[in-house]
């Protein structure tokens, strides 16, 4: 980081000798340790590239921090750090930072492995939908748009198998005809979100282990990461789960026979959100809970595949058939996921 920035950064919260360094690059923010004096920070700047409007983000967890002091003053929450103005959000030229109090004796962890992690991690997802149950979830802004709306990202498909790379059209015509095959999962979404007894409730949205801060006992301490909390349904963050945390291999791995689902690990996410979530989803929900899964991993294949076919203009690819590999990586994810659920 360069010095005048964050000389800047330290004046807007008043930090007398403070020094940082880097402790991630991270997929989206860039993410530094700030020590001053006795006290531990992380800062964060916003990727405005992705997040267009960093105030909504500040707005939501303005909004969510004051909901729980009020309503349940003795859960954890990162909440932004505010300074002597009660400001939370540093806009400087090179764009916006935020910093949150440094949690001691907590970690996160990048990949699952065990049930019990799972368990845990499932469980603080649902609990902080549940805490936030009574929050009236309009009333939260919408960071990403559109984030998790399979129907628009199957019509995005659509248009891109009719314009896209017709080399690339052709190449992957076997992963196109595969994807057409499953579009019922489009109709069962639909069906879903318009049931009167699915609710849009404080949903995560980004429910991944890393998003998970751990105590030294292994256990789930509160979820970090909030940028895109949203209105939205339990779909979405045990979709995610689902999609992140059964497999042993990530979305990256070329060799799809490594690719498999464990069923054990299915039964900790659903043991554990339902843990943490309480009584607060409908019978209705509860009988649609494997469709999470479904919709999250579909909608991810679509979404590498029509990037790939579109000539890779939104997800960065280290090769030429990067995006493909990851498309064909989660149309056997799909597969599989499918098969244990019957």
């Amino acid at each position: 980081m360069n010095e005048n920035i964050f000389k800047t950064i330290c004046d807007f919260y008043s930090w007398k000798n403070a020094s940082f360094s880097n402790i991630h690059s991270g997929l989206i923010n860039s993410t530094w340790k700030v020590v001053n004096n006795d006290d531990e920070f992380i800062l964060q700047k916003i990727n405005t590239s992705i997040f267009k409007q960093p105030g909504f983000i500040d707005a939501n967890l303005k909004l969510i921090s004051s909901y729980l002091k009020q309503h349940h003053p003795g859960y954890l929450f990162t909440s932004p750090v505010a300074n002597n103005n009660d400001e939370t959000l540093c806009r400087i030229e090179d764009g916006y930072y935020r910093s949150f109090i440094f949690i001691k004796n907590s970690f996160t962890i990048d990949v699952v492995q065990t049930a019990n992690q799972a368990f845990e991690a499932a469980c603080q997802f649902g609990k902080f939908t549940a805490l936030l149950d009574g929050l009236d979830a309009p009333k939260l802004k919408i960071t990403l748009p559109d984030f998790h709306n399979l129907s628009l990202r199957y019509h995005q498909f659509e248009e891109a198998v009719k314009s896209g790379n017709s080399g690339r059209i052709e190449e992957t015509k076997s992963d196109i005809a595969f994807i057409q095959s499953k579009k019922n999962i489009v109709e069962k979404f639909e069906n879903f979100i318009h049931h009167p007894e699915a609710k849009q409730r404080v949903t995560h949205h980004d429910t991944k282990i890393s998003n998970v801060l751990f105590d030294k006992e292994n256990k789930g301490l509160c979820v970090i990461d909030l940028d895109t909390i949203m209105p939205g349904y339990f779909l979405s963050d045990v979709g995610d789960m689902m999609r992140t945390y059964v497999c042993p291999v990530s979305e990256e791995e070329a060799d799809y026979n490594k690719i498999v689902v464990r069923k054990d690990f299915m039964k900790s996410i659903q043991d554990g959100y339902l843990k943490g979530i309480g009584n607060v989803l409908t019978l209705f929900e509860k009988d649609n809970f494997s469709l999470s899964g479904e919709v999250l991993i579909y909608m991810q294949a679509i979404r590498f595949l029509t990037d790939y076919i579109n000539n890779d203009i939104y997800y960065g690819c280290k090769y030429p058939t990067h995006n493909s590999v990851r498309a064909g990586n989660q149309i056997r994810l799909l597969q599989e996921y499918q098969s244990a659920i019957i």
